[in-house]
């Protein structure tokens, strides 16, 4: 959601290289973002009432987005909005777990989603719920959506996947000291990129904020930024992998 919605789609055609669909008026300016050709994301104004800071928002698949919404009730969430059909492409719901994060909720329709594998230039690859209280958030999302978790385990950070299936599909990170206080918990999403140095120039030199990194990693050389609007964002190049990956445990 942006309140510039053709800054948006300037900035992230520049960095990420998308080319956008027509506007839908009739779905409140709902705008797709494609990468090759593929659907990888969409820009939208905000909703009335939700006019504060530009950010990204994570759907997470619902075969039934009312009976998500009952979950999210039942176990300590809040439902920001109720579900709601979307024409013939789905039913969409927005809620917010115990810590604070926001989150999508989506039942598709004849639209379902990322159609860009992960490892494309300009696709979703990843995400991490951001959160000072981890426990809240690892009681909630598996209650909520059946996931199954594991531990990454190291001293140097808090760290927690979940799975459907044998799939890792979000990642829980714990908000350290080096986050300030008036930065709420969010799903920090990522998007793939061939080459991560290049993306963070094109990114600070179209008025993003580089907030961390470039870092090598054993999942790929990645970066967090800011777009110009404030919505928080990463890039990672997931071809350039170094390391160790960390040991992980299940959780009971």
């Amino acid at each position: 959601m942006f309140g510039d919605v053709e800054g948006a789609k300037s900035f992230y055609g520049d960095v990420l290289g998308w080319t956008f669909g027509e506007s839908s008026s009739e779905y409140g300016n709902y705008t797709q973002a494609y990468a090759a050709g593929k659907a990888v994301a969409a820009v939208v104004p905000p909703m009335p009432g939700q006019e504060g800071q530009s950010q990204w928002c994570l759907y997470l698949a619902s075969p039934d987005a009312a009976a998500t919404a009952a979950r999210i009730r039942e176990h300590g969430g809040e439902v920001l909005m109720e579900p709601m059909q979307v024409g013939d492409f789905g039913t969409m719901c927005l809620g917010r777990d115990p810590g604070g994060v926001v989150f999508g909720v989506w039942q598709a329709g004849v639209h379902e989603g990322f159609e860009a594998p992960p490892e494309q230039p300009g696709a979703f690859c990843w995400a991490e719920v951001y959160t000072r209280e981890p426990g809240k958030s690892d009681a909630f999302f598996p209650a909520v959506f059946g996931y199954t978790a594991k531990q990454m385990e190291g001293e140097a950070m808090d760290f927690r996947m979940f799975n459907v299936g044998d799939d890792t599909v979000l990642g829980r990170m714990k908000m350290g000291e080096e986050f300030p206080p008036e930065v709420p918990a969010y799903i920090n999403v990522y998007f793939t990129v061939d080459d991560c140095d290049g993306a963070v120039a094109r990114a600070t030199g179209h008025g993003g904020v580089l907030r961390f990194g470039p870092m090598d990693t054993p999942f790929g050389r990645f970066a967090a930024l800011s777009d110009p609007q404030g919505a928080s964002f990463s890039v990672i190049d997931v071809t350039r992998t170094q390391g160790e990956i960390p040991q992980i445990s299940d959780v009971p």
